[in-house]
């Protein structure tokens, strides 16, 4: 199957381009970035390909099948909708899309086309995640009632001034960037439940000042002194739905020393923590003991 990789960015050579380049099914016919510097490098570094500028110039070629979308957020949409007009399917980047009606359009694109729309909510296919919704579904836990998840960072953000931090090209900050992934983990582990109410706050404090802001670390680039910071940099927040309640702080950036980055699931008969990226514990009670442990797999 011949491929296209649009955006030669940090995530496409991260994750999307070594995954094509392992799979003996895969050839990737384009590279395909705004600055051609990019698409050369990655041609060059990867030994196949041609290297483009226009995505447009791909959509007719009947011989790519599907295509990666890792772009800034704000063309996911126009670029994935043109290739699912031109009957390609996509693996696009999380977030979806800057905002909800973007989504939708992407969303009746693919209907129509009857092509695969995929998004990269890579946690789905993790050991860890889908063990814990096993446990969730065969009711192991109990009545799970409440999820708390937490992915805060001590002073990061990434390439502050950038694409990242202006909000009409990424759409937002912390939230949009880390909690999708976050919540997208409790929602796929909890069957999908259904929000009845949502309430919570957003805000952007420490990266205001970006000649002022003292860091951690940073990646996406270094900052742009003269860039743009309208983004959230830590968000709070409560979802009521028909499940369990949710409860979240997130953040890029807080004066909190070090990362806490984790999901709690409390059910009335156990409960598991969830440490983002590798294993979890069950905590629970047996035989009149406290007992907790990490499953083996």
């Amino acid at each position: 199957m011949k491929v296209a990789v649009i955006g030669c960015g940090t995530i496409a050579h991260s994750a999307h381009i070594p995954a094509y380049m392992k799979n003996e099914k895969v050839e990737i016919k384009y590279f395909c970035d705004s600055k051609p510097e990019r698409a050369a490098a990655a041609v060059e570094k990867y030994g196949c390909g041609t290297a483009i500028t226009d995505y447009r110039d791909i959509l007719g070629d009947e011989e790519v099948q599907a295509v990666s979308v890792c772009t800034p957020n704000d063309v996911h949409a126009p670029i994935t909708i043109d290739f699912l007009k031109a009957g390609k399917n996509v693996l696009c980047e999380k977030p979806a899309a800057r905002t909800y009606e973007e989504a939708l359009h992407m969303q009746k694109a693919q209907h129509l086309s009857g092509k695969v729309l995929n998004i990269g909510v890579v946690n789905r296919f993790n050991t860890s995640v889908n063990m814990i919704k096993r446990y969730i579904d065969d009711g192991k836990l109990g009545d799970v009632h409440h999820v708390y998840v937490s992915f805060r960072a001590h002073r990061s953000i990434p390439g502050l001034g950038g694409a990242f931090t202006t909000k009409a090209i990424a759409g937002g900050g912390a939230l949009i960037d880390w909690g999708v992934h976050f919540l997208d983990i409790v929602m796929y582990c909890c069957g999908d439940p259904t929000p009845k109410t949502v309430t919570g706050e957003a805000f952007s404090k420490l990266g205001r000042d970006i000649k002022a802001y003292t860091y951690k670390d940073m990646w996406a680039g270094p900052p742009k002194y003269d860039g743009i910071y309208d983004v959230d940099d830590s968000v709070t927040g409560m979802i009521r739905t028909d499940g369990p309640v949710i409860t979240f702080n997130g953040a890029w950036a807080q004066n909190i020393g070090e990362r806490e980055m984790y999901i709690d699931f409390m059910g009335d008969k156990a409960g598991i923590r969830l440490q983002y990226g590798s294993d979890f514990t069950i905590y629970t009670a047996e035989n009149g003991a406290l007992v907790q442990y990490k499953p083996e797999f």
